[in-house]
This record gives structure tokens, C-alpha cells and sequence, in this order.
């Protein structure tokens, strides 16, 4: 409670920060961020427009203006007295023109406002009836020049101010930026919706995961949005389920361990409040002794089994992996319960392979922990077989399915099978095959058949299973002819290529 008391602390500071710098919290958001980098790109675009169309709009402006330059000219050489004459008048009625027009004499001087900028060689090229087109600096100042010859003799020379052309140009380019700037407002809107829209369901899903983080459950998220979203949103419905499925079994485990702790314990504080009160002879002494000392070894059990499910849980869980005969292993298990079995009254037996006979039955695993499953489900199988029934630990060679052209068969490589299958089947009631499917979930067949037959905590089965899973190996539990033909338990472990009967354990 501690912890967890720690942790909301921790959860509220950190939301009462946010909430005293509403910014700093926006900022950090989705949707802020969302927002932030639309802007950005925004911004982006428009300087990358801006600076691209300014040079393209310039050039296409003095480029336009050359162009008129050149085809006013090419009219007054072609026609120059009524081109003179229109000028005069679009002059007089419209005002200005934006070009100055020149006049070169038959002996090359240029009379006008060009006579500074067209040198001997350009007038002469001009005399000789060729066209000059050209860009001049003067003073400072970039001017577009356009000569030609006249029919008769001398020639003409207009020229037009470069300012004009990028003053209209910087007109256009700034229409052309207020443009790019509604599109900028436009874009950071865009991204705000867009923002909202998106982290809207996510918002929903971190608030649900923090019900379900402060204990409540069936928290239902509606998954909305985009795909990735509602699989965020499928994920924790999911997680939901999955925690109120553990809760359940986790309080159940308890219940049931709670339960199997309270008997002996309900038992030892009978017999001490008997013996503390003188109620016990002298002579039954030995007897309450003896049953004691069988309900603390309950309870011990029953915390070894809870310390072996916690080691086995550790990171540091090791394996000695190495050589072990399966045949020999059984055999060993074999000598150790059968003391306990013909107390019981029930018939322990060892089936092996033909095969074992021959050459020695290797895997390699952990011999110590592999016995540990085995005496487990033997301890369980004694449990529930009832008295003058068999129980058979049996092992047996399963192949290696081949296919017609495979390259590798068991005549190819004799050494070599798919497993060695250690059986452990008892006489007891059985099992349905729905039982099998939560056989290795604690306290799951306790509750279904508590009353009805033999049954424990669950714990045994339990941690043979996750052994058998921290080691590799395939443990399960077969379908019987439910309920007349008992239990059967199998382990499946890989085998290895034969070696001399010395080299394994």
C-alpha cells in the first residue's frame, strides 16, 4: 500500500506541475506537438516558396520587359516615322513611357539619353544593319538596350530602366507572400483540428489506463481514429480482460491456498489447546505427536511449493544442462516411490522402449529439475489412484515425421529422434478434455471437483509446468476415456544422438 500510495503521489505532482504551466504541458502533448510541426512545415514552405519564386518572378519580369523592349523596337525600324507618331501620342494621352528613345545619325552619334550607353563597335553593328540587344550598367543602374537600323540611313535605340521591372516584381512577390501566408494560417488550423482529431481517442485511452492503473476494471475503450490508435485502444480492452482474468484466478489461488493452509492449522490449534488444557492421556501422546508432526509438513509443503513458484519466476533462473538416460532417471524414480506406493496399496510399474535395452535413451537437460517434474506428477498420480490400481511410469520413442524426399529420416540418422516421451498415467477418475486444457492452472480442477474426488491446491501442477517451460520442454495432459481409464501426464524431451552408455548421467 505503501508503494502504491508513493506512486499516486508521484502521479499527482507531476500532474499538479503540469496544470500550474498549462504550456509546458501543451507543448509536450500530442497534440501540441502535432500542431508545432505542421507549423514548422508550414513556415518552411513558405520560405522555400518565397525564396524560389522571387528570382523566378524577377527573371520572368525582365524577361517579359526585353521581350516588349525587342518587339518596339523591331516596329519603329520597320516603321519609323508612324511608329514615332504613335509613340508621340501614347505619350500624350497615357503620359511617360518607360523606355527612352534615341536616335543614331548616319556618321554614328547617338543623340538621345543612350548616348552613354552603346559604344563605336555596338553603333557600328548597328549601321551595318544588325540587331543589338543588350543589358548596360550605368551610374549604378541596369538597363535593357534594344538598337536597330533604319531603312534609309542611321538607326534607333531604346532603353528602359531595369528599377521599374523589379519595383513591379516586388509588387507581384508581395501579393504573392500574403497569398502564402493565408495559406501558412490555413495550414496551422489544419494541423490544430488535425491535432485534436487525432490525439482526441488517445487522451481517452490514457485516462482509461489510469483507472485501470488506480484498480478499477471493466473499463471499456471505444477504439476510434486512425488504425494504429485503435489498436492502441483494442490493446487495452484486451489488457483489461486479461488483468480481471488474473485478479480472479489470483484470488482464487489464495482462497484455495488459504483454505488448505487453514485445515492443519484449525488441527494444531486443536491438539495445542488439548494438550495445554490436559485434555490428552498420556497414553494418546505419541499418536497427537505423530499428527502434528504430519500437519507441519503440510504446511511446510505448502511453503516450498510457493518458494519454488517465486525462484522460478527469478531472473537468475539457471539450468545444468548435460547427458541424462532417461532409463536410468526413471529407474531411480521408480526405487524412491516405491515405498510409498505399496503403503498406498498401489502397483508402481516401469515401462521402457525396446531401444532402452540396446543403447541408452539420452537427452540433454537438467537432470535434477527433470526429476523434479517427474516426482511431482508420480506424487500427484499416488494421490488420486485408488487402492489395489496401477500406476505406470512409462517412456517411449516419438519419430521424427518424415515426407517423401526428405533429406533427413530416421534410417539415415538412427542416433537421432524427435523425443523422448515420459508418461506418468494413474488410475484415478481422469480427465475431460476440457480439464486438460486448464489441468496446469492453480486451483482451476480444485474448484470444479472440490467434494467429488481427491484434488490439491493446484500447486504441484502448476509448478511443473512452468519448469517444464523455463527448461524447454512440452509438458502435457492427455484426454482419458473420462471417467473410467485414469489420468495421464506426458513430458516431451528432445533427444540427442546416441553415445556410449558412460557419458550420461
Amino acid at each position: 500500500m505503501k508503494i502504491h500510495d508513493a506512486g499516486n503521489g508521484g502521479l499527482d505532482g507531476h500532474a499538479n506541475r503540469e496544470s500550474r504551466n498549462p504550456a509546458s504541458s501543451w507543448l509536450r502533448s500530442l497534440a501540441g506537438r502535432i500542431t508545432l510541426v505542421t507549423a514548422a512545415v508550414a513556415v518552411l514552405a513558405v520560405l522555400v516558396t518565397g525564396g524560389t519564386a522571387y528570382p523566378l518572378i524577377r527573371s520572368a519580369a525582365v524577361e517579359q520587359a526585353r521581350q516588349q523592349l525587342f518587339r518596339q523596337a523591331d516596329a519603329f525600324a520597320a516603321a519609323p516615322v508612324a511608329s514615332q507618331a504613335l509613340d508621340l501620342r501614347e505619350r500624350h494621352l497615357l503620359g511617360p513611357d518607360t523606355y527612352e528613345l534615341s536616335t543614331i545619325t548616319a556618321t554614328g552619334t547617338v543623340r538621345g539619353p543612350a548616348s552613354q550607353l552603346l559604344g563605336p563597335a555596338d553603333i557600328q553593328q548597328v549601321l551595318s544593319g544588325h540587331k543589338v540587344s543588350a543589358t548596360v550598367v550605368h551610374d549604378g543602374a541596369q538597363l535593357l538596350v534594344e538598337a536597330r537600323a533604319l531603312p534609309k540611313s542611321g538607326g534607333i535605340v531604346l532603353s528602359r530602366s531595369l528599377d521599374d521591372v523589379n519595383a513591379a516584381s516586388s509588387q507581384l512577390l508581395q501579393r504573392t507572400l500574403l497569398a502564402l501566408a493565408a495559406g501558412l494560417l490555413i495550414a496551422v488550423l489544419a494541423g490544430t483540428l488535425l491535432a485534436r482529431r487525432l490525439s482526441g481517442p488517445l487522451v481517452r485511452t490514457a485516462a482509461a489506463a489510469r483507472r485501470m492503473a488506480a484498480g478499477e476494471r471493466t473499463v471499456r475503450v471505444d477504439p476510434a481514429g486512425v488504425t494504429e490508435v485503435r489498436d492502441v485502444g483494442e490493446a487495452i480492452n484486451t489488457l483489461d480482460h486479461a488483468l480481471l482474468s488474473s485478479e480472479s484466478r489470483q484470488r482464487e489461488f489464495l482462497l484455495s491456498i488459504s483454505h488448505e493452509i487453514r485445515t492443519p492449522l484449525t488441527a494444531m490449534r486443536g491438539y495445542a489447546e488439548a494438550l495445554e488444557d490436559g485434555l490428552i492421556p498420556p497414553e494418546d501422546m505419541s499418536r497427537i505427536g505423530r499428527t502434528l508432526s504430519a500437519e507441519t509438513d503440510r504446511l511446510d509443503g505448502f511453503v516450498r511449493d510457493l518458494l519454488a513458484l517465486a525462484r522460478l519466476e527469478a531472473d537468475d533462473f539457471t539450468l545444468d544442462l548435460q547427458p541424462v538416460d532417461v532409463a536410468a532417471l526413471l529407474g531411480q524414480v521408480q526405487r524412491t516411490w516405491q515405498g510409498a506406493a505399496t503403503e498406498a496399496g498401489v502397483e508402481l510399474t516401469l515401462q521402457l522402449p525396446e531401444a532402452a535395452t540396446s543403447e541408452p535413451l539420452l537427452v540433454t537437460t537438467d537432470a535434477q529439475r527433470l526429476r523434479q517434474i517427474i516426482d511431482g506428477l508420480v506424487g500427484n498420480a499416488l494421490r488420486v489412484t485408488p487402492r489395489g490400481k496401477p500406476l505406470i511410469l512409462r517412456a517411449r520413442l516419438e519419430e521424427r515425421p518424415t515426407t517423401a524426399g526428405s533429406a533427413q529420416s530416421p534410417e539415415q540418422f538412427p542416433g537421432i529422434r524427435n523425443a523422448i516421451v515420459i508418461e506418468v498415467r494413474d488410475s484415478g477418475p481422469g480427465l475431460t478434455v476440457d480439464d486438460t486444457a486448464v489441468a496446469f492452472d492453480r486451483g482451476v480442477l480444485y474448484h470444479r471437483y472440490n467434494g467429488q474426488r481427491p484434488t490439491g491446491s493446484g500447486l504441484g501442477l502448476s509448478i511443473a509446468a512452468r519448469l517444464a517451460e523455463r527448461m524447454g520442454l512440452t509438458l502435457t495432459a492427455e484426454a482419458t476415456d473420462f471417467p473410467d481409464d485414469g489420468a495421464c501426464f506426458c513430458i516431451r524431451v528432445p533427444c540427442m544422438a546416441a553415445t556410449s552408455p558412460g557419458d550420461a548421467l
